[in-house]
Formats: structure tokens, sequence, C-alpha cells
């Protein structure tokens, strides 16, 4: 008996349903400025910004994310899916945004943080594995909230 449980493979399986079971609601953004490893500054961002900002994800891969960048009325749309390990989340979708070419695909590649039943935090920017000590480098931060349903 013993062999069998210590033997049982373990996986991820549960992470898809813990990204697909509700809606997303965006809490904080934060920007993080690095010079190699040293934090040099922390933004916060989208303070002024009044929209509700949801990210969701469906079963079948698909994902929206309304209101992004504080655009009210802006849906950007596209397909999900977590890399081999588990650590990232890649996503599809081409989100209307304030930057000078309009657009974007914010989690292109997002460092899973933290994925759990209420919070998930993703980032996005410069995640190489290795900071040469002078590389100045942009992390974002984006943290969601689970909405409550009814």
């Amino acid at each position: 008996m013993g062999f069998m449980v210590n033997s049982c493979k373990k996986s991820a399986d549960y992470l898809p349903t813990l990204l697909t079971n509700g809606q997303w609601q965006l809490a904080s953004v934060l920007v993080f400025h690095y010079i190699g490893s040293t934090l040099e500054k922390v933004d916060t961002l989208n303070t002024n910004c009044n929209l509700t900002q949801i990210f969701q994800f469906t079963t079948n891969n698909n994902c929206t994310y309304t209101n992004f960048d504080c655009l009210s009325g802006t849906t950007g749309s596209g397909q999900w899916s977590f890399s081999t390990d588990h650590l990232y989340l890649n996503t599809t979708m081409v989100c209307r945004d304030t930057t000078a070419a309009g657009s974007s695909v914010p989690f292109q590649s997002s460092r899973i943080i933290n994925l759990g039943q209420f919070s998930l935090v993703l980032q996005t920017g410069d995640l190489e594995t290795f900071y040469p000590p002078t590389k100045v480098r942009t992390i974002k931060q984006y943290g969601f909230v689970r909405l409550k349903t009814q």
C-alpha cells in the first residue's frame, strides 16, 4: 500500500481549474525598475482608473480581458496555455492599449507568481534568468482577485 501511495505521479492538473473557475478582477499594477538585481524604483499604475478590468479564462483555452489599460469598452481575446513546467502563462490575446502602437500582447509570456483560489499574480517584461549587473530592466506585475459569484 505504501508503495502505491508514494509512487503516484504528482501533476498540476488542478491549475486549469483554478484559472477557469470564475472571473479575475484587476486589483493592482506595479512596475518594478531594476539595474541588474537591484531594485531602484516601484511605480503603482492604474490608481485613477474607475473601470472594472476583468480577465477571464475558459476551459476550451480561450481568454478575454475587458477594459485593459483602463480603456472603456475594449475587449482583448485570444488563446491561453501553460508552459510545460507550469511556471508561465502564455496567451495570444491582443489588447488595445495606450501605447504608441495602440495594441499589445501583454500576457504573451507571463511568469506566474501566485495562482490560488482567490488570487492570481502575473509578471511580464524583462524576465530573464540571469541579469548582468548593469542591465536596466522593467517588470510589470498584475495582481488579480477572483470575483465572488452569486
